[in-house]
This record gives structure tokens, C-alpha cells and sequence, in this order.
């Protein structure tokens, strides 16, 4: 199955509200067709949408107050299809509050926008932290969906911020980050 190109990027813009006249700048450069954005701190209602519609752009947002929050804009036609990941049958974090991804479809291609919990800090009174042990479900969670989709036999897309560095070729100083999660 072909389809048209696309261009696709991820930007993680650590609060919509002090971000979207940059966001908006660079997305009025024709960077991309489809940009997914990470830590919104800002619930959907107050999203500024107007904006991006006003740039071409159609929004999905699955937003959180002051935390985490994901969003996709595109001047490509999406469908939504979900808010959140599948829990697993035995996840304890079944009543989960955090806003960290959101799936649309374009054409044949599946695409996930997500935000994983960094998990710090990883030792709490000399055991893992109850933040480190819910990156790891979420992790879990994360790749029981992409398994999932991966029997689909579409093409798939999952990008955002991974909260991850794994190789010290990935950052500035790998000194700085040791014993971070």
C-alpha cells in the first residue's frame, strides 16, 4: 500500500501556553505535516486551538493540568484513535490520571504520541521509588500496545519523549545523569 509522503517531527515543549507562539513560528515554516508534542501542562479546554487552526493545522489534544499532557497537530487528516494506553489485565494502574499518549491514524499508518514518566527519583529510603516502579509499567504497557499493533501489519509510528539516554552518545554529559532514571 503506498501512500503520500509526509514529514513528521516531535517536540517536547515543556508548557503549551509559554511555547505556542514558537511552536506556531516554526510550524508557519513549513517544517512538518504532523507535529507531536510532549508536556503540555495544560488541560484540553485551554489548548489554544484557535491558533493552530488559524495556521491550517487540526489538533488532537489529551491534555492534563500543570503535568505531563500530549497533542498532535497536522495539516494532514487524522483520525483520532485513542486517549491513554490499553491497561494490562493485571495493571495497578487501572484508575491512571497521567495524560502521556495519544493515537491517531493517517492513511495506513498508525501514529503514537507519548511522554514516558522519567521515574525519578529511582531509590527512595534505599528501595526503588514508587515513581521508578511506575515508568516500568508504563514501559510494560507501552510495549504490550506496540506488540498489538504490530500484528496489525500496519506501519507504525511511536515518538515523542522517552525520558530515556541509552547511550552516552544521546546527551551532553553522561556524568550528569548517572543514577537517573
Amino acid at each position: 500500500m503506498r501512500s503520500d509522503p509526509f514529514t513528521i517531527a516531535t517536540w517536547n515543549v515543556n508548557s503549551i501556553k509559554v511555547r505556542a507562539e514558537a511552536v506556531l513560528e516554526w510550524l508557519k515554516q513549513g517544517q512538518c505535516d504532523i507535529l507531536l508534542m510532549q508536556e503540555l501542562k495544560s488541560i484540553d479546554e485551554n489548548f489554544p486551538l484557535d491558533a493552530f487552526h488559524a495556521a491550517g493545522y487540526e489538533v488532537h489534544v489529551h491534555g492534563q493540568k500543570t503535568y505531563n499532557g500530549v497533542a498532535i497537530a497536522s495539516r494532514l487528516p487524522l483520525t483520532l484513535r485513542q486517549k491513554g494506553l490499553p491497561f494490562l489485565d493485571s495493571d495497578s494502574d487501572k484508575d491512571d490520571p497521567q495524560a502521556r499518549y495519544i493515537e491517531v491514524e493517517y492513511q495506513q499508518f498508525i501514529i503514537g504520541c507519548l511522554y514516558l514518566p522519567n521515574g525519578n527519583p529511582v531509590m527512595t529510603d534505599g528501595n526503588l521509588s514508587e515513581k521508578f516502579h511506575y515508568k516500568c509499567r508504563w514501559m510494560d504497557r507501552l510495549n504490550q500496545h506496540a506488540a498489538a499493533l504490530n500484528m496489525l501489519n500496519r506501519p507504525v509510528i511511536l515518538a515523542g519523549d522517552y525520558n530515556i539516554i541509552p547511550d552516552a552518545k544521546d546527551c551532553y554529559d553522561i556524568n550528569a545523569w548517572q543514577g537517573d532514571a
